[in-house]
């Protein structure tokens, strides 16, 4: 996702609770109580946005354009939504959460650090593919976003990777991978999915599953992993 610090920061209460929001922020248009049926409506707004947003951008997007693809009035948008920012803030920080909690194992998990390691660069892969084309607009668009949100991605980022470089550290002790730099290594490797936007096509030549293979194939060389004998 769009930021990839890996600045050292002791994992506090706040990381866990940001990882556990489904959207950022929530609650800014009229609606006071969500129910089945406004997640519903919410739900429906969200995915109209999304393709217009993916087709011709943030500033060549309207919320009248998003209320005429839905057929509804604007009233109807506002109840939910404060302005289209907010329904485009909510849309990137779902696959922001995904991505950034793809290390987020139990306390008691006995696997060794590389396996952990591997799984996590591979579902922040999986995560980043399957939130097409949503998870590109932090990339595509950085500009647009509040420094509210900037800093609730940033805290979600250092999360991330202030489980990364210890694993990364203890497989390397372990004898499972071999890198010198553990910042420049751990970043190096999550970045590869940040290239996607620019040229993934979601029904080219290899299907969203290859893809995921061959870029933790690649993010596996990047960190060293070293054959199982």
């Amino acid at each position: 996702m769009g930021i990839t610090s890996a600045t050292p920061n002791k994992p506090s209460a706040t990381h866990t609770a940001l990882a556990a929001q489904p959207h950022l922020p929530q609650g800014t248009g009229r609606q006071r109580a969500a129910t089945q049926g406004t997640d519903l409506q919410r739900e429906r707004i969200l995915q109209a946005a999304a393709q217009l947003f993916a087709a011709q951008g943030y500033a060549n997007t309207t919320m009248a354009q998003i209320v005429r693809e839905l057929g509804v009035t604007k009233p109807f948008v506002y109840y939910y939504f404060r302005d289209k920012q907010e329904i485009f803030e909510t849309l990137s920080w779902r696959p922001a959460v995904d991505c950034f909690t793809a290390l987020d194992f139990a306390a008691a998990d006995p696997r060794r650090a590389s396996e952990k390691v591997m799984e996590g660069i591979e579902g922040l892969i999986r995560a980043t593919i399957a939130h097409h084309p949503v998870a590109f607009f932090a990339y595509r668009e950085p500009q647009v976003y509040r420094p509210e949100y900037l800093e609730a991605q940033k805290k979600l980022a250092h999360h991330f990777y202030d489980l990364l470089c210890p694993l990364l550290e203890e497989a390397r002790r372990d004898g499972d991978l071999d890198f010198d730099e553990t910042k420049i290594t751990a970043l190096a490797a999550c970045s590869l999915p940040g290239f996607l936007y620019s040229w993934y096509r979601p029904n080219g030549r290899l299907s969203p599953d290859e893809v995921v293979e061959q870029l933790t194939k690649l993010a596996s060389r990047v960190i060293g992993l070293r054959a199982k004998n």
